[in-house]
């Protein structure tokens, strides 16, 4: 067994280095093959490493990629100043498309105007798309064979959640114009609810300005790094992640 405070030390300094979430398979593999640690030393590592952040401005979270180390929610608006560009800002109607494909998916575009009831503009899509928070999962067999949305690996890491278990409940979309009544989704609680989950705020950003619920743009705007984060989500490489 190694020295539990190098195997921590290189943990550390693995989370900050890497500019992702890392696995604990990943992080066993950093080290060399003779003095490689057990997945069991680097899940301790972890948690002391959790443990000792807790009255710290950063933390450490384990999303869909792994674990990786992150403002607290609390220091984002103070931290947030160090990028000069404003937060980006997603429209209502490019949010309500991403919730409908969370918790339906996997979606047809189709489906999504139906129970939105207005057509959705192709830049919204392409928008999630280019954010790799939605792929393309399959098609639906019938006259054709519109293609199946569905949420991926990158879209969990943004939002903090390991799973689709963890999206938050409908009483945290309740400032979305009933958009929990129009998806007809059970009340119960099927997860707790995440910072910056699927809200009108995203994690990092200023509150969601009032937005027309036209599909103008999708909100296509080049999007920025979360700032709630020190390490960006990792690529998605498995989806799609349905629930």
């Amino acid at each position: 067994m190694m020295q539990g405070q190098y195997v921590k030390n290189v943990v550390e300094a693995a989370l900050l280095a890497a500019g992702r979430p890392l696995s604990v398979a990943q992080l066993v593999e950093l080290f060399d093959e003779r003095e490689r640690p057990a997945p069991d030393e680097v899940r301790v590592a972890l948690e002391t490493l959790r443990g000792e952040y807790e009255e710290r401005g950063i933390e450490l979270r384990e999303v869909a990629s792994g674990f990786r180390v992150q403002i607290r929610r609390a220091m984002t608006d103070t931290v947030s100043r160090l990028w000069q560009e404003r937060p980006q800002r997603y429209s209502r109607a490019l949010l309500e498309t991403l919730a409908l494909i969370a918790y339906r998916q996997p979606i047809t575009r189709g489906e999504i105007e139906e129970v939105r009831g207005v057509a959705v503009n192709p830049n919204i899509v392409r928008t999630l798309v280019e954010r790799n928070w939605v792929r393309v999962v399959g098609h639906r067999e019938v006259p054709g064979r519109p293609e199946l949305l569905g949420t991926t690996r990158e879209f969990l890491d943004y939002f903090n959640l390991r799973s689709l278990d963890e999206l938050p409940t409908l009483a945290a979309l309740r400032d979305m114009d009933n958009l929990g009544v129009q998806l007809e989704l059970p009340g119960e609680q099927v997860g707790a609810p995440q910072a910056g989950g699927l809200s009108g705020e995203l994690p990092g950003d200023e509150p969601l300005e009032a937005a027309d619920d036209e599909d103008e743009d999708g909100g296509a705007q080049e999007p920025q790094q979360n700032p709630g984060m020190v390490a960006k989500g990792g690529e998605d490489e498995e989806g799609p992640y349905s629930a």
